[in-house]
């Protein structure tokens, strides 16, 4: 097994169990993370968010496929289904994962994601009606780093 493919699988298999404890520990020092919802983290942030999700999360179910691997990197496709806290609405999130490693740790992380398909699900009417406008996306990405910040201000 590619060192990519070890790492990708224990992170996800950490994930799969809401153990933020062990996926914080594949990060390397300097590492990035950006997704559609946090865009632009830098070390700490990612590991406040993968910390605060997975306190936060409620009838949390995750699957996951490694699709290639090599030593520098890995593809993961994962489908996350949960609990909206701000709604209660279910989601199936759909997930699509790149992650470069440099000397056994994740150096990059970008996930990508449908951002009106999750926001259907996680809004109901109100993300099939705004879900794709820009601002929609603003605003949730402004509310999750508030909520970030917070997470990561109460230590």
């Amino acid at each position: 097994m590619s060192e990519g493919a070890r790492i990708a699988k224990t992170f996800y298999e950490a994930f799969s169990r809401l153990d933020a404890v062990t996926m914080n520990s594949l990060y390397a020092d300097g590492a990035t993370f950006s997704d559609t919802v946090f865009p632009g983290l830098d070390t700490r942030e990612t590991k406040g968010m993968w910390d605060m999700l997975s306190k936060s999360a409620r009838n949390f179910r995750l699957t996951f496929e490694v699709k290639d691997a090599t030593e520098t990197h890995a593809n993961v496709d994962w489908v996350a289904h949960y609990t909206f806290s701000r709604t209660g609405r279910p989601v199936a999130n759909h997930v699509s994962t790149h992650m470069q490693i440099r000397d056994g740790r994740i150096i990059a992380q970008n996930d990508v994601f449908d951002f009106y398909t999750w926001a259907r699900q996680a809004f109901g009417p109100l993300g099939l009606v705004i879900g794709w406008l820009p601002s929609f996306r603003k605003k949730v990405q402004a509310t999750a780093r508030e909520g970030l910040m917070n997470h990561l201000a109460k230590g």
